[in-house]
């Protein structure tokens, strides 16, 4: 699969919680955001 760069700003807090929650979980940012994505497929897009 090929891979492609995201870059996201977010402020401070917002980092400061992803960080935090990472360091707890023993993940990566990256890992998380991806699970987050992933979560998307599960939504239904109400039609």
């Amino acid at each position: 699969m090929e891979e492609v760069s995201l870059n996201v700003r977010l402020p401070k807090d917002e980092m400061k919680i992803l960080e935090s929650y990472a360091k707890r979980t023993k993940r990566t940012k990256t890992d998380l955001v991806r699970e987050w994505i992933r979560s998307f497929e599960n939504i239904s897009d109400g039609t």
